[in-house]
């Protein structure tokens, strides 16, 4: 099957000029060693049954000699050989050069190395596949021009029904889904990293042997409370209701699942607009991808037919992870804002020079009046907090955006514009 473009290629491209070697990070089956060989000029695949024991031997005794290859030279799997670590960080040294070596690895597997890699070997995070890239977006609108050039934008329609939205939502961004044929068998892959993530790579992680049936549960309580702020008391008091376990650790289960790359809340964002006091400052619940909280509860495409609600839990869920994605390409980050008034955005979108989006993730249209309302209420609530500070005045937003699940885009009268999810890209 011909390779899908993916946005980190670009990324890996900086990374390769700028450092020795690139490790790239993500959760198990987002396609880090297909995107790595498309890069590489040779590779060593530890994970060969074939060559699996010499490369293995060679690795422990003489690590340089695995080195010599055309480069960039890929080591996938590179965790079962762990003294190639120090081998390339050596190599880096000695050659000064750039663009030598990828590295990819399971998820699964954490190491012990001597050394961290700084400035030697550099660290990209990938995601799973966003709509643009699974090309069930039709890229219209880029994110990055409607920050350049915000009145260029004259609205935008969108193919993605609902339907094929709710289905994209329960098959989620892995490459392995998008070739099999049938839905069946599209929908199987997240059942399956589910069933593996509780079941095998928890206890593999580091070690600890862990029980399967707690971490069952935790991904179920976390799914159940996805893009919420539910605090951890809450997750404990799910698992607890089933099983005895202490506090500490679920604590323990819930940092296994980060370094698995499972979980990944989001952060707050916390501007002195108000009182400290008045500002959510916890996580915000969310999982690296909605068909994971999707396979934990066992639902189906059929299922959301009755259930709006959770849907849009799961659809705001699926944004953050395509825009993650997006803003991955010029170094963004996302937050969220939510204070004790009941004043929120779903989403900030945050650049590297200071530059913001307030956004908001509605499904439907008959919410997009009260997505826009909250918005321009932060807008008009900094605006107040500027004409009492002079010296260090807040930037106001530079973007104001509802993102749907619904078919056409526009800018409101207010300002705001209105995006569909299948309209977007980076």
């Amino acid at each position: 099957m011909e390779y899908k473009k993916r946005i980190i290629d670009g990324l890996l491209d900086l990374k390769l000029e700028a450092f020795g070697a690139a490790l790239i990070k993500g959760p198990k089956g987002c396609g880090k060693t297909t995107s790595a060989k498309q890069k590489a000029n040779s590779f060593v695949e530890f994970q060969d049954e074939e060559v699996r024991d010499n490369l293995l031997a060679v690795a422990e005794t003489a690590p340089k000699k695995l080195l010599v290859g055309k480069k960039p030279r890929l080591f996938d799997e590179w965790q079962d050989a762990p003294k190639l670590w120090g081998a390339i960080r050596k190599d880096i040294d000695d050659t000064g050069l750039n663009g030598q070596y990828i590295l990819t690895g399971s998820s699964s597997r954490e190491v012990e190395t001597a050394h961290t890699g700084t400035l030697r070997i550099s660290r990209l995070q990938m995601y799973p596949m966003s709509l643009y890239e699974s090309e069930e977006s039709d890229g219209s609108v880029s994110i990055s021009e409607l920050f350049r050039n915000p009145d260029g934008f004259d609205g935008c329609e969108s193919d993605l029904t609902i339907d094929n939205l709710i289905f994209a939502i329960c098959r989620g961004g892995w490459p392995r889904a998008l070739l099999n044929t049938t839905e069946r068998a599209k929908l199987e892959i997240a059942k399956d990293l589910f069933r593996q993530t509780y079941s095998v790579d928890i206890g593999n992680i580091d070690h600890v042997k862990r029980n399967p049936r707690w971490a069952q549960a935790i991904l179920q309580s976390y799914s159940r409370n996805i893009c919420t702020l539910a605090g951890t008391g809450t997750i404990i008091a799910d698992v607890k209701a089933n099983y005895d376990v202490s506090e500490q650790t679920v604590y323990d289960y819930i940092h296994a699942l980060e370094k698995l790359y499972i979980i990944e809340d989001i952060e707050a964002w916390c501007p002195a607009i108000r009182s400290k006091s008045a500002i959510r400052s916890s996580n915000k619940r969310n999982l690296i991808d909605p068909s994971i909280a999707v396979a934990a509860l066992g639902m189906s495409p059929d299922y959301f037919n009755m259930d709006f609600k959770t849907l849009g839990f799961l659809f705001e869920s699926l944004c953050i992870r395509d825009l993650k994605i997006y803003s991955s390409a010029f170094d963004g980050a996302i937050s969220y804002y939510h204070d004790r008034y009941g004043l929120e955005a779903d989403g900030v979108l945050h650049l590297n020079d200071g530059r913001y989006a307030l956004l908001e993730f509605k499904l439907g249209t008959k919410e997009i009046d009260e997505g826009a309302g909250h918005l321009n209420e932060i807008e008009n609530l900094i605006k107040a907090y500027n004409r009492g500070e002079t010296q260090c005045p807040l930037r106001l937003p530079d973007l104001k955006i509802v993102i749907t699940g619904a078919r056409y885009g526009y800018r409101r009268p207010d300002g705001v514009f209105v995006i569909p999810i299948g309209c977007l890209k980076d």
